[in-house]
């Protein structure tokens, strides 16, 4: 476990090499988490003739309070570790190093939570496959003590777009309703075009009456002009070794209705942000959105679509179910990983995190509303 020394590009060009390569590991990410009270620490693992074969970009962050609680802090490596899951000795390794480094630290726990495949396809169907090596992986964890983590902080499961095929074939993927709507934009005006910084503040206003209309927590605008800014000024130029972000707005009549916001790395293009208008929603403008975003990906030389997001149980008690049913119908398949997972050097304390956690997060929720809905008028 070797501390990183070179450059954000070649940070970027090393993990995009490595199995399992994703947007959260990248620097610019890092540097989001950094302005908001994160301390990124990058390393490699090698093996012969100096060759890495495994990095994690570990975000560090500390306690605020004094006293014998100065030097607790909580490690996290969002989407990371990355490196061959199959692989058992470097498994192995990796994982020793990160507990040795978590106790050193004095860590109330690290938390990682890569894409390891458990299977594909939604459960109890036909479709539905498992994979031996995420389930080897997963047990491994268990046996090392390692805990299945109450706070989920990303989607455990996912639907992906295969961009391979033509785009005759893409729409005939789909579900017979999504295509219809998709013609049906057009057929009323929905247009799509890419947008710009200058299209920041519509993006955020969008996004703050998309969550207040649909009960979800959003961060303040700062943040997302963060996240944003970060990844659009990556020039599309150095596609594929580095990444980039850009928004795609649909309109009707010059009016903006709807937007999606993709990243773009390592061959994978995310959909990590949606927001939409209540006016002309009978237009349909988000399934042509999404219909563009598929096309442009695929254009650019990305393999996948990721609509990030999937209910972890597949059936309509989920809060996702809703989404995940027009997800479905734009021709994607499921995949399931193991989720995060945490290890602790102190049961004591990280019990007494996992139990207040929940309160201080509920009271945080019910504040980030409130000044949403005011930001708003």
């Amino acid at each position: 476990m070797i501390p990183f020394t070179g450059t954000p590009q070649s940070w970027n060009e090393l993990i995009a090499s490595l199995p399992l390569a994703h947007l959260l590991q990248t620097w610019e990410w890092s540097q989001v988490k950094a302005k908001y009270g994160w301390q990124a620490m990058p390393f490699v693992w090698q093996a012969a003739m100096a060759k890495p074969v495994a990095a994690a970009m570990v975000l560090k962050r500390r306690f605020p309070v004094g006293g014998f609680a100065k030097k607790m802090c909580v490690l996290y490596i969002p989407k990371g570790p990355l490196m061959d899951w199959d692989d058992a000795a470097l498994r192995a390794r990796v994982l020793d190093d990160l507990q040795a480094f978590a106790k050193r630290q004095g860590a109330i726990f690290v938390k990682v939570d890569p894409d390891v495949a458990l299977g594909a396809g939604v459960p109890r169907t036909e479709e539905v496959v498992e994979f031996n090596g995420g389930q080897e992986a997963r047990s491994e964890l268990t046996l090392r003590g390692w805990k299945f983590s109450q706070d989920q902080i990303q989607f455990r499961n996912t639907v992906l777009i295969d961009l391979s095929p033509s785009e005759d074939e893409m729409l005939r993927r789909m579900k017979q309703k999504t295509r219809y709507n998709i013609r049906l934009a057009k057929k009323k005006g929905v247009t799509v075009r890419v947008g710009t910084v200058d299209d920041l503040p519509l993006l955020y206003r969008m996004y703050a009456e998309t969550s207040v209309r649909d009960g979800f927590l959003i961060r303040e605008e700062g943040y997302y002009q963060t996240v944003w800014r970060n990844f659009m000024s990556v020039p599309l130029s150095t596609f594929g070794l580095q990444p980039f972000s850009e928004p795609l707005i649909a309109e009707v009549d010059g009016q903006a209705v709807g937007a999606v916001s993709i990243f773009y790395f390592a061959g994978q293009a995310i959909y990590l942000f949606g927001m939409s208008r209540d006016e002309h929603r009978e237009k349909m403008p988000n399934y042509l959105l999404q219909w563009e975003a598929m096309r442009r990906a695929k254009t650019l030389g990305c393999q996948i679509y990721n609509l990030w997001g999937a209910p972890n149980e597949f059936d309509e008690s989920d809060e996702l179910w809703g989404v995940f049913r027009f997800k479905e119908g734009l021709g994607g398949y499921v995949l399931r990983t193991f989720g995060a997972w945490d290890f602790t050097p102190n049961p004591i304390l990280y019990k007494m995190y996992t139990e207040v956690l929940p309160r201080v997060m509920n009271i945080m929720r019910a504040r980030g509303k409130a000044r949403t809905k005011q930001s708003l008028g």
